[in-house]
């Protein structure tokens, strides 16, 4: 039995309660009524001896755990002590219920197959012995009570012990169906936070590269013919990598944009599209409304929204022109981003190295309780619009 367990210890103790209790009671029967051979210092010694065997056996050799197989010394032990009690029952019949015990831990070590025949031959020899003692007409009983008290009991700890393997199993499975869902929940959490990271590098970092890119070209083709515009654009560079290294750090701790440390969501807008606007690109800011406190989730999600609407017009749009458009209304704020590129007339769809602009709109729309829409005609330029309602619902990932 699993000491560990208190159930397995409470039942422990009866069991060893009733073996004693048995013990004892057998005998004293021997000592008031089969007494007085020449076997009497024998049968109290075979007695002693059974006593002290059933004892060591139980502090040297345990039984098993429930669902693992016993040991070879508890087994030894088991062959042992059914062995004494069988000589002990064969000098004094007074013995024969001291097999209840053993009955009981038969059953509950051995397997089925090896631990019914066990309890068959147990009971048929307290059969036997009952009749061998017996005196006058033969008692029905004898014959009939110890094999039903003992199918009863077999019965019922097969039962048990039936049962207690099949909830192990479905422990196991539960404890296995846990273990998968907790991996499945991390590998979940990885994909989440690598879907965070690419968006915010295709924001931040990848669209301050390209435009550093852009103006670093821009400072190539005119420092032979004008020094100062080339500086200027070596200049703005230099801003935007000091821009592009503070987002970094911040995307890193999953900090809002660093646009918003201290400015509004219009004044973000601002500085971005001043930032956007250069060589070939004109990027202007409209707002429409009142302007209003707005959720720093929210007003991050349309900040990142613009940047990345604004690196797909300059990667992709070949425009002169972008607009971004703030708009207040009474139940919702929307944020258009016009161009006037060449537009299209399906979505393309994400590569193995770009496309997650679109993508990481959506999804940052959603996460902010709005949606996205984009509308392109081919020639005409393309709008990307996202309407975020000012009373926030729960996100939905």
């Amino acid at each position: 039995m699993d000491h560990s367990d208190p159930d397995e210890r409470w039942l422990g103790a009866i069991v060893h309660g009733a073996f004693f209790l048995l013990l004892g009671s057998s005998f004293a029967r021997f000592l008031s009524r089969d007494q007085g051979g020449a076997r009497t210092g024998w049968v109290v010694a075979l007695f002693s001896f059974f006593c002290l065997l059933y004892v060591l056996g139980h502090l040297l050799a345990p039984p098993p755990r429930p669902g693992l197989p016993p040991t070879r010394r508890h087994l030894l032990w088991l062959g042992s002590v059914t062995a004494v009690w069988v000589v002990l029952l064969a000098l004094a019949p007074s013995a024969t219920w001291c097999v209840m015990p053993l009955l009981f831990a038969g059953l509950h070590a051995l397997p089925p197959r090896i631990a019914v025949p066990s309890a068959a031959v147990l009971t048929a020899l307290v059969v036997v012995s009952e009749i061998r003692v017996a005196e006058g007409p033969l008692n029905p009983n004898m014959v009939v009570a110890p094999p039903a008290v003992a199918a009863v009991a077999t019965a019922v700890l097969v039962h048990l012990q039936r049962q207690g393997a099949r909830q192990r199993v479905l422990i196991e499975d539960l404890v296995h169906t846990r273990s998968e869902l907790a991996a499945t929940e991390r590998r979940a959490g990885v994909l989440a936070e690598r879907q965070r990271l690419s968006a915010e590098i295709h924001d931040t970092l990848a669209q301050g590269l390209s435009s550093q890119r852009m103006l670093l070209q821009a400072a190539e083709r005119t420092w032979g013919t004008d020094e100062k515009a080339a500086r200027d654009h070596v200049r703005a560079a230099a801003e935007i990598t000091s821009h592009s290294l503070a987002e970094a750090r911040r995307f890193v701790h999953d900090l809002a944009p660093a646009d918003l440390a201290e400015r509004s969501l219009a004044q973000a807008l601002g500085e971005l599209a001043r930032r956007e606007s250069g060589p070939g690109l004109t990027v202007e800011v409209r707002l429409d409304g009142e302007p209003g406190p707005l959720p720093e989730r929210v007003a991050a999600a349309l900040l990142r929204i613009a940047q990345g609407a604004l690196a797909n017009v300059r990667e992709h749009a070949a425009a002169t022109r972008a607009a971004l458009t703030l708009t207040w209304l009474d139940d919702q704020v929307s944020l258009d981003v016009a161009d006037n590129g060449r537009g299209f007339a399906r979505a393309p769809r994400p590569s193995a190295r770009r496309g997650h602009g679109l993508p990481a709109m959506r999804i940052r729309a959603r996460q902010a309780g709005g949606a996205l829409t984009v509308e392109s005609t081919p020639g005409e330029g393309t709008v990307v619009s996202v309407a975020v309602p000012l009373v926030i619902k729960e996100p939905v990932l």
